[in-house]
Protein backbone atom coordinates (compact mmCIF):
# COMPACT_ATOMS: atom_id res chain seq x y z
CA UNK A 1 0.00 0.00 0.00
CA UNK A 2 1.44 2.98 -0.92
CA UNK A 3 1.72 6.79 1.33
CA UNK A 4 -0.47 9.44 0.25
CA UNK A 5 1.49 12.92 0.37
CA UNK A 6 0.04 16.56 -0.05
CA UNK A 7 2.37 19.30 0.20
CA UNK A 8 2.86 22.35 -1.31
CA UNK A 9 4.40 26.11 -0.99
CA UNK A 10 2.02 27.65 1.35
CA UNK A 11 1.96 31.53 2.28
CA UNK A 12 1.83 32.02 6.07
CA UNK A 13 -1.75 32.71 5.86
CA UNK A 14 -2.34 29.63 4.16
CA UNK A 15 -2.94 29.99 0.84
CA UNK A 16 -1.29 28.46 -2.43
CA UNK A 17 -1.89 31.12 -4.55
CA UNK A 18 -3.12 34.27 -4.27
CA UNK A 19 -6.64 35.92 -4.58
CA UNK A 20 -5.26 36.31 -8.25
CA UNK A 21 -4.27 32.69 -8.84
CA UNK A 22 -0.11 34.10 -8.69
CA UNK A 23 2.20 31.90 -6.60
CA UNK A 24 5.17 34.58 -8.01
CA UNK A 25 5.79 34.70 -4.20
CA UNK A 26 6.67 31.48 -3.63
CA UNK A 27 9.41 30.92 -6.37
CA UNK A 28 12.30 28.73 -3.83
CA UNK A 29 15.60 29.20 -3.09
CA UNK A 30 18.22 26.79 -4.97
CA UNK A 31 17.89 24.87 -1.69
CA UNK A 32 14.62 23.96 -1.76
CA UNK A 33 14.39 23.71 -5.27
CA UNK A 34 16.57 20.73 -5.08
CA UNK A 35 14.45 19.37 -1.76
CA UNK A 36 11.31 19.31 -4.28
CA UNK A 37 13.38 17.54 -7.55
CA UNK A 38 14.49 14.74 -4.52
CA UNK A 39 11.12 14.68 -3.55
CA UNK A 40 9.41 14.22 -6.72
CA UNK A 41 12.44 11.74 -7.64
CA UNK A 42 11.35 9.70 -4.98
CA UNK A 43 7.09 9.36 -5.97
CA UNK A 44 5.83 5.95 -7.46
CA UNK A 45 2.61 8.61 -8.66
CA UNK A 46 1.28 11.57 -8.56
CA UNK A 47 -2.11 12.97 -9.26
CA UNK A 48 -2.98 15.76 -10.82
CA UNK A 49 -6.04 18.36 -11.97
CA UNK A 50 -6.70 19.50 -15.16
CA UNK A 51 -5.31 22.74 -14.07
CA UNK A 52 -1.59 22.37 -12.64
CA UNK A 53 -1.31 19.85 -15.37
CA UNK A 54 -1.88 21.90 -18.15
CA UNK A 55 0.38 24.16 -15.88
CA UNK A 56 3.01 22.01 -16.08
CA UNK A 57 3.12 20.59 -19.57
CA UNK A 58 2.98 23.93 -20.88
CA UNK A 59 6.72 24.16 -19.02
CA UNK A 60 8.39 21.61 -17.70
CA UNK A 61 8.62 19.00 -20.37
CA UNK A 62 10.93 21.19 -22.33
CA UNK A 63 12.08 23.18 -20.06
CA UNK A 64 15.49 21.49 -19.76
CA UNK A 65 16.27 22.47 -23.26
CA UNK A 66 16.31 26.25 -22.85
CA UNK A 67 19.66 27.83 -23.29
CA UNK A 68 19.64 29.64 -19.61
CA UNK A 69 18.43 26.10 -17.88
CA UNK A 70 19.85 25.86 -14.78
CA UNK A 71 20.74 22.02 -13.68
CA UNK A 72 18.04 22.00 -11.16
CA UNK A 73 15.71 23.11 -13.70
CA UNK A 74 17.12 20.16 -16.42
CA UNK A 75 17.05 17.86 -13.16
CA UNK A 76 13.37 18.46 -11.94
CA UNK A 77 12.52 18.64 -16.06
CA UNK A 78 13.42 14.93 -16.75
CA UNK A 79 12.12 13.87 -13.17
CA UNK A 80 8.78 15.09 -14.31
CA UNK A 81 8.86 14.07 -17.46
CA UNK A 82 9.59 10.67 -16.28
CA UNK A 83 7.51 10.42 -13.16
CA UNK A 84 3.95 8.37 -14.00
CA UNK A 85 1.07 10.61 -13.52
CA UNK A 86 -2.76 10.32 -13.62
CA UNK A 87 -4.41 13.40 -14.75
CA UNK A 88 -8.20 13.98 -13.32
CA UNK A 89 -10.70 15.81 -16.28
CA UNK A 90 -13.57 15.97 -17.62
CA UNK A 91 -12.49 18.18 -20.95
CA UNK A 92 -9.25 17.10 -21.66
CA UNK A 93 -8.76 14.67 -24.40
CA UNK A 94 -5.38 13.92 -24.12
CA UNK A 95 -2.68 14.00 -21.64
CA UNK A 96 1.51 12.93 -22.48
CA UNK A 97 4.52 12.81 -20.64
CA UNK A 98 3.73 9.68 -18.69
CA UNK A 99 0.19 10.67 -18.05
CA UNK A 100 -3.34 9.01 -18.31
CA UNK A 101 -6.18 10.18 -17.90
CA UNK A 102 -9.26 9.66 -15.67
CA UNK A 103 -12.25 10.85 -15.81
CA UNK A 104 -13.63 8.56 -12.37
CA UNK A 105 -13.97 10.27 -9.19
CA UNK A 106 -10.60 11.28 -7.80
CA UNK A 107 -11.61 9.91 -3.67
CA UNK A 108 -12.74 6.40 -5.36
CA UNK A 109 -9.69 6.06 -7.82
CA UNK A 110 -7.11 7.64 -5.24
CA UNK A 111 -8.40 4.56 -2.65
CA UNK A 112 -8.02 2.05 -5.07
CA UNK A 113 -4.44 3.17 -6.56
CA UNK A 114 -3.36 3.67 -2.98
CA UNK A 115 -4.03 0.30 -2.37
CA UNK A 116 -2.08 -0.99 -5.25
CA UNK A 117 0.98 0.98 -5.54
CA UNK A 118 4.36 0.80 -3.48
CA UNK A 119 6.16 3.58 -2.38
CA UNK A 120 5.08 7.39 -2.26
CA UNK A 121 1.98 9.15 -4.07
CA UNK A 122 1.10 12.57 -4.63
CA UNK A 123 -1.55 14.64 -4.66
CA UNK A 124 -0.86 17.63 -6.71
CA UNK A 125 -3.22 21.01 -6.38
CA UNK A 126 -5.21 22.49 -3.85
CA UNK A 127 -8.45 21.53 -5.85
CA UNK A 128 -8.07 18.29 -6.73
CA UNK A 129 -6.61 17.43 -2.74
CA UNK A 130 -9.79 18.89 -1.45
CA UNK A 131 -12.01 15.85 -1.32
CA UNK A 132 -9.14 13.85 -0.79
CA UNK A 133 -8.23 15.63 2.04
CA UNK A 134 -11.81 15.19 3.05
CA UNK A 135 -12.27 11.76 2.92
CA UNK A 136 -9.32 10.99 5.03
CA UNK A 137 -6.92 9.50 2.67
CA UNK A 138 -3.68 11.86 3.10
CA UNK A 139 -1.44 10.34 5.30
CA UNK A 140 1.36 12.56 4.97
CA UNK A 141 1.11 16.91 4.85
CA UNK A 142 4.09 18.69 3.52
CA UNK A 143 3.45 22.76 3.81
CA UNK A 144 6.72 24.66 2.93
CA UNK A 145 5.97 28.21 4.80
CA UNK A 146 6.86 31.14 3.07
CA UNK A 147 6.98 34.13 5.01
CA UNK A 148 4.36 35.98 2.82
CA UNK A 149 1.04 36.36 3.72
CA UNK A 150 -1.24 37.04 0.98
CA UNK A 151 -4.79 37.82 2.42
CA UNK A 152 -6.54 35.22 0.34
CA UNK A 153 -6.97 33.14 -2.62
CA UNK A 154 -6.76 29.07 -3.01
CA UNK A 155 -6.00 27.67 0.22
CA UNK A 156 -4.28 24.92 1.01
CA UNK A 157 -6.59 23.10 3.77
CA UNK A 158 -10.70 23.03 2.07
CA UNK A 159 -13.56 23.47 4.44
CA UNK A 160 -13.11 20.05 6.58
CA UNK A 161 -16.05 18.06 8.19
CA UNK A 162 -13.96 17.50 11.33
CA UNK A 163 -10.11 17.53 12.83
CA UNK A 164 -7.61 16.34 11.68
CA UNK A 165 -5.08 15.40 14.70
CA UNK A 166 -1.60 15.39 13.26
CA UNK A 167 2.13 14.18 14.27
CA UNK A 168 5.12 16.59 13.35
CA UNK A 169 7.35 14.52 11.30
CA UNK A 170 9.91 17.38 10.52
CA UNK A 171 10.71 20.67 9.88
CA UNK A 172 13.66 22.39 8.37
CA UNK A 173 14.21 25.93 7.77
CA UNK A 174 15.14 26.94 4.07
CA UNK A 175 16.96 30.04 2.92
CA UNK A 176 15.32 33.46 3.42
CA UNK A 177 12.97 32.01 5.97
CA UNK A 178 11.09 29.73 4.34
CA UNK A 179 10.27 26.78 6.33
CA UNK A 180 9.16 23.00 6.08
CA UNK A 181 6.39 21.43 8.21
CA UNK A 182 5.94 17.51 7.58
CA UNK A 183 2.80 16.37 9.36
CA UNK A 184 1.58 12.54 9.92
CA UNK A 185 -1.67 12.10 9.63
CA UNK A 186 -2.80 10.35 13.00
CA UNK A 187 -5.43 7.43 12.66
CA UNK A 188 -8.12 6.64 15.02
CA UNK A 189 -7.62 2.55 15.85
Amino acid sequence: MGRLIYGFNVSIDGYIADAHGNIDWSTPSDELHQYWNDFERETALSFYGRRLYELMSAYWPTADEAPDATPLIVDYARVWRDMPKVVFSRTLEFVEWNARLERGDPVEVVRKLKAQTDGNLEVAGATLAAPIVQAGLVDEYRLVVAPTAVGGGTPFFPTLPGRISLQLLENRTFPCGTVLLRYGAERDG
